[in-house]
């Protein structure tokens, strides 16, 4: 059974679940700390982000000591693979070739990348024989 999809994290929610995925559970000061010089995130803001978050259901808080501690519900690969299926669906009518395309397209890719694309498709194919 799989898990349910949580609500879309926007931009600045992302910076923070960015942030609790690298570092694991953080406190309010760790994360702010951490987004102060990238983005110039106060420690109001983060909080207010990271309570609203908490509503969302996009992270959860421990409140057993007087710091709170926040972490990410969900993990990242899970996360991406559902910003990935909603922009395949409503950039690309569904369509994973054309998503693929553009990404490639967009940005050069390292050898190292297309080493490891090359590796999967073709672990794709044998699967689909």
């Amino acid at each position: 059974m799989s898990k349910p999809d949580l609500p879309k994290p926007t931009e600045a929610e992302l910076a923070i679940l960015r942030v609790l995925w690298e570092r694991g559970p953080c406190t309010v000061r760790q994360v702010t700390e951490t987004l102060q010089d990238a983005r110039g995130t106060g420690y109001t803001t983060a909080l207010k982000l990271m309570q609203i978050m908490t509503d969302k259901g996009l992270v959860q808080r421990d409140d057993s000591q007087r710091t709170h501690i926040y972490e990410a519900v969900a993990p990242a690969e899970q996360t991406q693979r559902q910003l990935v299926s909603d922009l395949l669906e409503r950039a690309f009518g569904g369509s994973a070739q054309k998503l693929v395309l553009q990404a490639l397209a967009g940005r050069k890719a390292s050898r190292e990348d297309l080493a490891e694309i090359r590796k999967l498709l073709d672990e794709m194919e044998k699967k689909a024989k």
